[in-house]
């Protein structure tokens, strides 16, 4: 069985604060499907910005990411996506690097501390035997 990553939820405490953000680091307006969740088309994969909050399911035992649980994203302009990140409220955690395995890329935090990664999609390494 081969299996396809269509959707990855970043969980938000404001959906509005979610949308504006992440539709100016993309520079495209998403979607709102619900009251509660954006759509952002990432390539094949839909990045799912979701308030549980705002869509009536509640925050049960809130949400808990672990420091290194970023999502990646692959980008054309690794420095225009940098300087995105920081217009649009978010945070940088360090200047762009190369990595060891191939990747220039950088880490940063969006208005929620949630873990983002912007990596130049020349340098993207999905691992030695990578697709």
């Amino acid at each position: 069985m081969t299996a396809s990553l269509y959707r990855a939820i970043q969980p938000v405490t404001d959906i509005e604060v979610a949308s504006g953000f992440y539709s100016a680091v993309f520079g495209e307006t998403g979607e709102r499907v619900s009251p509660g969740r954006h759509y952002f088309q990432c390539g094949a994969t839909v990045l799912a910005c979701y308030d549980p909050v705002a869509d009536g399911d509640g925050l049960e035992d809130g949400w808990r990411h672990h420091s290194n649980q970023y999502l990646y994203f692959a980008v054309s302009d690794l420095e225009d996506s940098f300087r995105s990140v920081v217009d649009a409220g978010g945070s940088i955690d360090g200047d762009i690097e190369d990595m060891p395995w191939g990747e220039r890329l950088f880490y940063a935090k969006d208005p929620f501390g949630n873990p983002i990664a912007f990596v130049d999609e020349a340098t993207v390494f999905v691992g030695a035997d990578g697709a």
